[in-house]
């Protein structure tokens, strides 16, 4: 029997990388994300999470579709993956920029971890948080992420002290990566991709793939030790010191 995995936000660079990865290790993927589907996963539901806080009815049918896959392919792992990005300062962000920011990024994980504690238990189940590169290093108009993922990685530490030996929860934080919304943001800005690859020591940025193979690993029995841990998956951009020259 396979086992099956709840991977968020699954129609994105990495998210498709995720679902992909985890396919190919012989899971039984099921995929979330917002927009409707477009990632070759084994089941799909179409949900916007950050609808599942307040949301009773929506949050009950949302976790009884998973429930359904995971009576017939055990529950082994959750990504989650899903997350928003709020760009403003302190003048421009409102409460509202932040609620939605923390229900997507914190709240949802949790919610998550909670409704399906039962079947990642059963299962000896792991638990990976995609986190962030901003939770060591930021920058001006990252306020409300960069705060959420901080409350991720706090998340993170909680629950793997809380859950011991039940459920392993972990934390991995990438840098910049090259997903297609990535790109995009620099088109016409050639030397600016450039510069930012120059930025990493290792002389580029992340592959959507490379993210999504340390999510493999981590849920996998050759981490079977780790738990509460954050990976960092940088290119080395977090350990940089840009004094000038």
């Amino acid at each position: 029997m396979k086992n099956s995995i709840l991977i968020t936000g699954a129609n994105g660079g990495i998210g498709a990388s995720l679902v992909k990865s985890f396919r190919e290790e012989g899971y039984v993927v099921i995929g979330t994300d917002l927009t409707s589907k477009k990632v070759e996963c084994d089941f799909f539901i179409q949900q916007d999470i950050s609808l599942l806080i307040n949301n009773e009815t929506m949050s009950d049918d949302f976790f009884s579709k998973i429930n359904d896959v995971a009576d017939k392919h055990p529950l082994k792992g959750v990504i989650n993956n899903a997350a928003i990005q709020i760009l403003g300062d302190i003048k421009t962000l409102d409460i509202n920029d932040m609620q939605t920011t923390f229900n997507i990024n914190v709240l949802a994980p949790f919610m998550i971890v909670k409704k399906l504690y039962d079947k990642l238990v059963m299962n000896e189940g792991v638990v990976v948080n995609i986190g962030s590169i901003h939770t060591k290093c930021t920058k001006s108009g990252f306020l409300a992420y960069a705060t959420s993922k901080h409350a991720l990685k706090g998340l993170t530490q909680s629950l793997a002290v809380e859950l011991g030996s039940k459920i392993r929860v972990n934390i991995i934080q990438p840098a910049a990566t090259k997903t297609e919304m990535l790109i995009e943001g620099f088109d016409g800005n050639n030397n600016g991709l450039e510069e930012l690859n120059k930025f990493h020591p290792i002389g580029r940025i992340a592959l959507p793939s490379e993210i999504a193979n340390v999510a493999v690993f981590l849920v996998s029995d050759k981490a079977s030790f780790m738990t509460g841990a954050t990976i960092n998956v940088d290119g080395g951009i977090g350990v940089r010191l840009h004094d000038p020259e």
